[in-house]
């Protein structure tokens, strides 16, 4: 047991009476149950709380925040002695909620983000919505709507996994997570590079957060990055795959390619003036008021919802209104009276979605009008090629890689992100809307910097692009990402030349070899990935210690063979690869994805050897 000298602390901390300095020295062994002289940052608030110092949670975490804690997330005396000593000084300025924007302290003391405290509230009541009763935090839940606590009961990455898999379900395996109550600093770490690489792999843009920042609780960044997983979740049922009868929405001389090719958002205006064409209703464009919301409800369910909410003239009164409507369908969330007047538009986005995933009022399809869609196969390249564009940090976000390609812009930022200086942009044109002629000259200028990088583009032009064309498009891309994934190899390699697949192979087999595993493949087309054991293989070779065989089976039929891989992917993005394949891709034998993988993998075993 650690030895406190309540005598030095005392004459340390002039300010507190000595009798006081050892009743808070007591108290501090009380909840130091170890003896080694240490508490929990993530247990200091309700330590404080339940000795009966500070007056609320986000005065406390103010504190906290304002005192020099060591890196390794534990408290010792003479810090706990020192915010105690603040709080009864008058504590941390902290705003908190009841006002619109809050202003938090970045990183640095000297930056401020803004934070919109509406959106904290509701997305913390979503939280509890969605994770009450779940095994490994439920007992956290219900966070408080009107405090910071949602930010603290994030820190060890178990919140922000749990509501991916709430959001899009099966992204992670939680066999892989750190559950126990007591976690060191480097199984926090592990959780949340789980939740990092897990939320880019679902769409989320995840480019200024790391770890750490989650650990130190950075407000503004984790408020962001809730909101991308919900949102990701709500949009992602946005899908003609899921609901066919979107097929409705399509306008005259409209192709099904076209309407496919529109991001979610975009079809769920539609959808929204869709109900409001078909009410007859055409007076305003905004949803401040209320009023198209009004007709809307209204129009999805009229024995429920009526239109009394037009008659009240207070904005304030009708918002009201209009959310008692919608709670008659289960659907008042995500919105107060007050956000809905002030038009925050995520929460309004969040409002829409919700009704549309719960109340789509869309007249099903006859069995032959139900359309032909796409071959899925080229759509799963097309969404990770979107997402490996994403992580780079390209503007504006891809959405649909084939649309969002066409001027050429994204290519030519991408090929920058990998070469910088490699593009001249005194040569592009980057005012929009673009003309067909602007967009080919910088999709010619795209292709002549591929070709430069001796990409094989034989007989491709501009125009390809610019047109759509998913082979030549995903060809080009396909190039590009598979550069990215070697280049890191390439800079850590001695040689520093570049890294071929059989390379890639060889290594692969030699570190599953340093595991003290047998399996063994020849390409990247060998059947034998279809087990998801290789690739568990080697992972285990990368970081002894890291694959839990007890969970891997021999994967003989589809469901072991898919968990296998599941399994692999979740271990990956744990020690921190950036991963984007799903299950299926790795058991259906997809080469170029599981080049990806493996490269991505290649990549953090030379990182850790530099």
């Amino acid at each position: 047991m650690v030895v406190i000298n309540s005598a030095l602390l005392a004459k340390k901390f002039p300010q507190l009476p000595a009798h006081d300095v050892d009743d808070l020295v007591n108290q501090f062994r009380r909840f130091d149950i170890d003896g080694r002289g240490q508490i929990d940052q993530k247990d200091l608030v309700k330590v404080i709380q339940e000795i009966g110092e500070g007056q609320s949670y986000d005065q406390i975490r103010a504190t906290i925040k304002a005192v020099d804690i060591n890196a390794t997330g534990k408290v010792e005396v003479d810090e706990f002695l020192e915010i105690v000593s603040k709080l009864r000084e008058g504590g941390a300025n902290q705003q908190t909620s009841g006002k619109k924007v809050i202003q938090v302290k970045g990183a640095n003391n000297n930056i401020t983000h803004s934070m919109n405290d509406d959106e904290r509230s509701e997305f913390t009541a979503h939280i509890n919505s969605v994770l009450a009763g779940d095994l490994h935090i439920g007992d956290r839940i219900p966070i408080p709507t009107h405090t910071m606590q949602v930010f603290d009961e994030c820190r060890d990455g178990l919140l922000l996994c749990k509501l991916i898999n709430d959001s899009v379900p099966d992204t992670i395996d939680e066999r892989v997570l750190n559950v126990k109550n007591k976690l060191s600093n480097f199984q926090i770490i592990e959780n949340n590079n789980v939740a990092i690489n897990s939320a880019k792999a679902i769409g989320c843009s995840v480019v200024n957060i790391g770890p750490q920042d989650i650990m130190d609780g950075r407000e503004h960044l984790i408020l962001g990055l809730i909101w991308q997983i919900i949102k990701a979740g709500l949009l992602s049922k946005i899908d003609i795959r899921l609901h066919p009868e979107l097929y409705r929405l399509l306008e005259e001389d409209e192709s099904l390619e076209k309407f496919l090719r529109l991001p979610p958002e975009q079809i769920l205006l539609r959808w929204f003036n869709y109900h409001l064409k078909a009410a007859g209703w055409h007076r305003t464009t905004d949803v401040k008021d209320g009023e198209n919301y009004t007709v809307l409800l209204n129009q999805l369910a009229p024995d429920l919802c009526s239109r009394a909410p037009l008659r009240e003239n207070d904005l304030f009164s009708r918002a009201e209104q209009v959310l008692q409507n919608a709670e008659k369908l289960n659907c008042r969330k995500y919105l107060s009276p007050q956000s809905l007047v002030a038009g925050n538009p995520k929460l309004n986005l969040a409002f829409v979605a919700n009704l549309f995933n719960t109340h789509p009022g869309l007249d099903p399809l006859e069995e032959v009008e139900r359309p032909e869609l796409p071959d899925v196969e080229g759509d799963r390249e097309a969404r990770v090629f979107a997402l490996w564009l994403n992580s780079l940090d390209v503007d504006p976000f891809v959405n649909n890689l084939y649309v969002d390609l066409q001027d050429g812009t994204i290519l030519l930022q991408a090929f920058d992100k990998m070469h910088p200086g490699i593009v001249d942009w005194k040569r592009v044109t980057r005012r929009l809307p673009l003309n067909r002629f602007k967009q080919v000259e910088n999709t010619n200028y795209a292709i002549m910097i591929g070709q430069h990088l001796r990409y094989t583009l034989v007989n491709m032009q501009g125009a390809d692009i610019v047109d759509g064309s998913p082979t030549l498009t995903l060809g080009i891309v396909w190039q590009m990402m598979r550069e990215n994934v070697t280049q890191t190899m390439k800079k850590l390699s001695k040689s520093g030349r570049d890294i071929t697949d059989m390379e890639m192979i060889r290594w692969a087999n030699e570190t599953v070899q340093r595991g003290g595993k047998t399996s063994k493949v020849s390409s990247f087309k060998d059947s034998s990935f279809k087990t998801g054991v290789f690739v568990c293989d080697v992972l285990n070779g990368v970081r002894p210690g890291s694959v839990d065989y007890a969970m891997v089976s021999r994967g003989t039929n589809l469901e072991d063979a898919k968990l296998n891989a599941k399994y692999a992917i979740s271990v990956a993005r744990k020690i921190g690869a950036v991963i984007f394949v799903l299950p299926e891709d790795i058991i259906e034998c997809r080469a170029k994805l599981i080049l990806t993988f493996i490269g991505s993998l290649m990549a953090i075993d030379a990182a850790g050897k530099a």
